[in-house]
């Protein structure tokens, strides 16, 4: 196989991967996702059946293998959060009695590492892997704002540390998030909460900053930062405003 074919037949795989969205997934299904004919998606499946990263069920669909988790473990591992951030989120839910999630930056997309949900019926759908848009989303706009994006909003961020999202990613959710830093209060992530538009609404800026400082400040020092430096002074100060996002087409 030339070098050409073997980066195609790894994209029609990992193209494969990206489609396993639901619980059950048949070939026709893949198929229709993929846009790759049933004959090539048989042919891939198998090989990474073999592999562990697909499972195929008696009845002939399809799922993502559990070879797929343990990467994902392996990738969790390596931003050494999985023993101090999920404690945080559960801290933080508890308290605000809505979502709460860790986010980090990939390329053009931030990533769900660790997700808590609320108790409550009626709740945002975030789920850790979930791979979303930078641009729009209070934890997308503080991604950028400390990868160094310029602008008025971004500068503001920068300063309060803080950013608010209401209807912009979705017209009924809302966000609002922090940053939170290691060593030499170098950039790792990003603290969350999120739940339905109107519930965020009525917590307030007010109610939800506190919280969401308070544990972005202990877990900053937890992984070495420095919370007493004068670029992270906004955390020891009174509530200031916002950098809130209106609501702007859903992204596509």
């Amino acid at each position: 196989m030339s070098d050409e074919g073997g980066v195609a037949a790894v994209d029609r795989a990992l193209s494969i991967l990206e489609a396993l969205t639901d619980e059950k997934n048949s070939l026709a299904d893949i198929s229709k996702r993929t846009g790759l004919y049933k004959s090539t998606v048989l042919r891939l499946t198998k090989s990474l059946e073999k592999f562990g990263y697909v499972h195929r069920s008696e009845e002939g669909s399809y799922r993502l293998g559990s070879k797929v988790f343990h990467l994902g473990s392996i990738y969790q591992r390596h931003f050494n959060t999985g023993d101090l951030v999920p404690p945080v989120l559960r801290r933080i839910a508890e308290e605000l009695k809505e979502g709460a999630s860790f986010y980090i930056g990939d390329g053009d997309k931030r990533v769900c590492l660790h997700r808590v949900d609320a108790t409550r019926a009626v709740q945002d759908s975030v789920h850790e892997g979930d791979r979303l848009p930078l641009t729009v989303g209070a934890a997308g706009h503080v991604i950028r704002a400390f990868q160094g994006v310029r602008g008025e909003q971004y500068d503001e961020i920068r300063r309060e540390l803080f950013a608010a999202s209401f209807g912009e990613r979705d017209a009924e959710t809302a966000a609002m998030a922090c940053p939170v830093f290691s060593v030499n209060q170098r950039f790792l992530g990003v603290l969350s909460v999120s739940g339905p538009r109107y519930r965020l609404e009525a917590l307030g800026v007010d109610r939800v900053k506190p919280v969401l400082f308070k544990h972005a400040k202990a877990l900053t020092k937890t992984l070495g930062g420095d919370v007493d430096a004068l670029e992270l002074s906004a955390w020891s100060k009174a509530p200031a405003k916002a950098v809130a996002a209106k609501r702007r087409p859903k992204a596509t």
